[in-house]
């Protein structure tokens, strides 16, 4: 991908930030009866055909759930933390570093699994020939985060800077924010940026779809594992809501379109979770954010 064509693509992400199906608050059953719609919020995925892949989703969630399902795209974690917190969401796909900034009015509702595990790594990438060992290496260089509410494209990685004695304006000549991970990776590609954090289950996704963009990229470090984004649900929501739509994501790896949706997101299908799974990233939070 040119340079040209990347700055084009991040421009024109807020734009692209529509809901997906949008339906109102209530939706027409097959039966005449009037169904509640359920509102899920997400940040971009990392798909090439987004629009096709979440109607998809929506309408198997639709089925399985038996509630009119709301996709609801927004570019940031903090806008979709903010509509769950105003009831304008019900349920979200979130990161662990802000579902664990304001846990006590979530609730989680799934955990992904990936490569069998509820979890995850940051990455820090550099272009293919950097010789590059760790992320001090890159001062005054420019580096690439996601999203500035992003455990591993921004906590993470601002944690081994504090460590280090640093922030990111004492050590980069520049950092910007791209908003989505699949950006970092392809900022770094095209070397608009010296390095990157990302989430290590995107880079290694997108290395199965796109090697053409990751083989220029060369992960310098994984971190430890940390509790995969979860589903949660706003702490309010019904509890026969939560648990039907509970027992259809945990039910999607046993079922042939829940699988073949499962496998378009390199996930192995999701389980309970608990909040100890993020104590971690919580700890991180305080020290790195002083709270």
């Amino acid at each position: 991908m040119r340079r040209r064509d990347f700055l084009v693509r991040t421009a024109a992400l807020g734009a692209a930030m529509t809901p997906v199906g949008v339906l109102g608050e209530v939706g027409e059953a097959h039966d005449g009866e009037r169904r509640r719609a359920l509102r899920i919020g997400l940040t971009p995925v990392f798909l090439d055909d987004q629009a096709a892949f979440l109607n998809r989703w929506r309408d198997y969630l639709s089925r399985a759930s038996g509630y009119e399902v709301v996709f609801v795209q927004r570019s940031s974690y903090r806008e979709i933390s903010e509509q769950i917190a105003s009831n304008a969401l019900d349920v979200a796909w979130m990161c662990g570093y802000p579902y664990v900034m304001d846990s006590e009015r979530l609730r989680l509702l799934a955990v992904p699994l990936h490569l069998g595990r509820p979890a995850y790594r940051s990455y820090l990438i550099t272009p293919e020939d950097a010789p590059v060992a760790r992320i001090e290496e890159l001062e005054g260089k420019v580096f690439a985060f996601s999203d500035p509410n992003s455990f591993s494209g921004s906590l993470y990685p601002r944690f081994l800077l504090h460590h280090a004695g640093h922030t990111p304006d004492s050590l980069f000549r520049r950092s910007f924010f791209t908003w989505s991970h699949r950006k970092v990776v392809e900022a770094v590609a095209v070397g608009l940026a010296d390095g990157g954090a990302v989430a290590g289950y995107v880079w290694e996704t997108l290395d199965r779809l796109h090697p053409e963009i990751t083989r220029r990229t060369r992960v310098v470090s994984r971190s430890p594992s940390y509790g995969f984004p979860p589903f949660v649900a706003r702490r309010d929501l019904p509890a026969a809501v939560f648990s039907r739509l509970q027992s259809v994501f945990f039910g999607m790896r046993d079922d042939d379109e829940g699988l073949r949706l499962l496998t378009a997101l390199n996930l192995d299908g999701f389980v309970p979770g608990t909040p100890e799974q993020f104590s971690e990233i919580r700890e991180m939070a305080r020290l790195v954010d002083r709270r």
